[in-house]
């Protein structure tokens, strides 16, 4: 699937938000998108678009002095296994090392097998275990870095 990476706008913000939801158990708020667009100065926001402009994945990161947090990132469940993932990623890992991040890290649920071999293949090594960080299940989350990002 050929999509196109852009940064995310306020108008983009309802179809992120029904993304979020159609992804996850625990979506953010649409308010919260809302407030990383418009008002968080640390937040880096990304989407993916398709050839038809629809919006296919989204990311948020948190540039914090030199870390990079990756503070959300999903794909729509019907485009799956596409790379929109990973085309996001490489976009916010790019741009944060040019704004100076030495380091990347995030925190992905532990049952969460293709996200982990995903953050894997760009360097990310698992640093630690956040436990019953999930509210809606108790799920532990893995912490993971991807130290040297300058030199990636």
């Amino acid at each position: 699937m050929k999509v196109s990476i852009r940064k995310m706008t306020l108008q983009d913000v309802p179809a992120v938000a029904e993304l979020d939801r159609n992804s996850f158990s625990l979506p953010w708020p649409e308010r919260a998108f809302v407030f990383e667009v418009a008002a968080n100065p640390a937040a880096r926001c990304w989407i993916a678009e398709d050839e038809h402009g629809r919006i296919v994945g989204m990311l948020v990161m948190w540039l914090i002095v030199d870390e990079a947090h990756i503070a959300t990132l999903a794909s729509h469940p019907e485009f799956r296994k596409q790379g929109i993932g990973a085309h996001l990623l490489t976009q916010a890992l790019q741009a944060a090392r040019a704004e100076g991040a030495r380091r990347a890290l995030l925190e992905v649920r532990a049952g969460n097998e293709a996200a982990q071999a995903m953050y894997r293949k760009f360097g990310f090594e698992a640093a630690g275990r956040r436990q019953r960080y999930y509210k809606d299940n108790g799920e532990d989350a893995i912490l993971m870095m991807l130290d040297h990002l300058e030199a990636q």
